[in-house]
């Protein structure tokens, strides 16, 4: 068999993921906190990128700064379609390499003259000057915004001063404290470090008993039993009976008062009062000295009533980053540039730059639409709580806005909207469809959860209703769901079973 070489001509369709794609579709997913890192990391690689200063916004850049409404267009007409980025990836509208750069937009541009503004005046106003305001005084509100209450570090520390100064023991006890996790348990091993400070296992173990009696009393722990034991000792009420009850917490977390009462050999009333007690400690005793700052949701959307009767939906210009492309700047080192590879960088970054302000557009727009129409579907959820929340799909969203799934799951990734009912995020609206008794309407799984929450919340002492039960009166109110469907959800709510709520409402433990 001969065999040779030749030449053939191919002709096909792909689909190609360019930078610019997969940064558009990077944008989307990414949260306001990590846009605006995202964003802030591009300022400092491109020389051509400029933060807008919203007290002074150039005329030219107003394209680039507008809040973004819903159903309007800038001339009066039909507003743009939103792009999908899966559409973006058919081959027929992507630009080929010899096309101009991203069809630079130079309405996204602005001179970089810097707008010089009057200086304040000096009649009866503060004076200002190179040291800041005269009038400047540390007030009250500030004094206490800069102080903190004491660490669980600091707080073992200075128990420890007191025991003992001797260094090393100071040494050990600095490195235990750093075996401590978030609950205050010890989890480190003795041995190593011992190992790592290079002496004998004695004196960490003993520094370890002198920790074990800091306050508060339970930290230093290697386990739950251990947790309450060191509280019980430091009130003085450790006996017997209470160490068999911590060596049964298994007994005591399912409520069984008469296996407890034989073990112990006391009363159901005598036990009763003793698992009472038990219950009043704290088994995470080091988590009530967490200082790092909670970080509050930042909503992405607001949704508020308008003077119709309807619902305005509005993004938060705050978490939206706005940067302007410097094209006087291009202009001047564009004219400096000699070499083959200047040039070739600085048509880079300005092609970087356009596309980052129009992907940062077209994602404000996307996020948009996708929020009005999940608000158009979940209306009566707005109006009348969350038992009429509709079972919704991202199928069913992206049919409406003609837009992709993934794109949708993109959109509502990591992204949250103000409502007058609270904050969720976007992601809350949707959820599995529970099939209506006798073909009514199905019901949404989220609804049927809060609707068994609020049955349970509602029982009483004497009738506690069991998860058959359950299945009974949801059936009543045409909701046709299984009974393992409504364990389920209750479990998902840390809800205990029926036996345990009769145990917890009639007054026992």
């Amino acid at each position: 068999m001969a065999t040779g070489l030749r030449l053939e001509q191919r002709l096909g369709q792909s689909l190609v993921m360019t930078p610019q794609l997969q940064q558009a579709i990077k944008l989307l997913q990414f949260s306001n906190l990590e846009l605006q890192s995202y964003v802030e990391q591009e300022l400092e690689k491109n020389p051509l990128l400029e933060a807008a200063r919203e007290e002074a916004p150039d005329a030219q850049a107003v394209a680039a700064d507008t809040p973004f409404e819903t159903d309007e267009a800038g001339d009066g007409g039909e507003a743009e379609p939103v792009s999908d980025s899966a559409e973006l990836a058919n081959s027929d509208v992507m630009a080929n390499e010899n096309a101009a750069p991203l069809d630079t937009d130079y309405g996204n541009v602005f001179d970089a003259e810097p707008s010089m503004a009057p200086p304040p005046s000096t009649g009866d106003a503060v004076a200002y000057g190179s040291g800041g305001r005269a009038d400047f005084e540390l007030s009250d509100a500030m004094d206490d915004a800069l102080t903190r209450p004491k660490g669980l570090r600091e707080l073992i520390e200075e128990q420890v001063a007191i025991v003992t100064s001797d260094p090393m023991d100071r040494l050990i006890c600095s490195h235990l404290i750093d075996q401590l996790d978030d609950s205050g348990y010890f989890i480190g091993d003795c041995a190593l470090i011992a190992e790592q400070l290079g002496c004998d296992v004695e004196p960490v173990e003993r520094v370890l008993e002198i920790l074990r009696k800091c306050e508060p009393a339970g930290l230093f722990a290697r386990s739950l039993s251990d947790c309450l034991a060191l509280q019980l000792a430091d009130r003085g009420r450790l006996c017997e009976e209470m160490e068999i009850l911590l060596d049964n917490l298994d007994l005591v977390a399912n409520r069984d008062v008469s296996g407890l009462a034989k073990l112990c050999e006391l009363t159901d009333d005598n036990i009763i009062e003793l698992v009472h007690e038990l219950r009043s400690l704290d088994p995470k005793p080091g988590l009530s000295f967490e200082n790092d700052i909670v970080q509050t949701v930042v909503p992405d959307v607001y949704v508020q009533p308008d003077a119709e009767g309807d619902w305005s939906v509005t993004l938060n210009n705050d978490t939206l980053p706005k940067v302007l492309v410097d094209n006087s700047y291009y202009a001047v080192i564009s004219r400096a540039a000699r070499t083959r590879e200047e040039k070739a960088y600085i048509q880079e970054s300005l092609q970087s730059a356009n596309w980052l302000v129009r992907a940062l557009d077209q994602r404000a727009q996307t996020i948009l639409k996708v929020a009005s129409e999940i608000i158009r579907q979940q209306d009566a959820f707005l109006t009348k709580g969350v038992h009429y929340l509709r079972p919704l799909t991202l199928r069913d969203i992206a049919d409406e806005v003609e837009m992709h799934e993934s794109t949708i799951s993109r959109v509502t990734s990591n992204k949250f909207m103000a409502t007058p009912r609270g904050v969720f995020e976007l992601k809350y609206f949707f959820s599995s469809s529970i099939p209506g008794k006798n073909g009514s309407a199905a019901h949404s799984a989220e609804s049927v959860r809060h609707r068994i929450k609020q049955l349970i919340d509602n029982e009483e002492p004497t009738k506690i209703l069991s998860d058959d039960r359950l299945v009974a009166v949801l059936a009543e109110s045409g909701i046709d769901i299984a009974r393992r469907t409504v364990a389920k959800y209750r479990e998902s709510l840390h809800i205990p079973s029926s036996v345990q709520r009769r145990k917890m409402k009639v007054g026992r433990i």
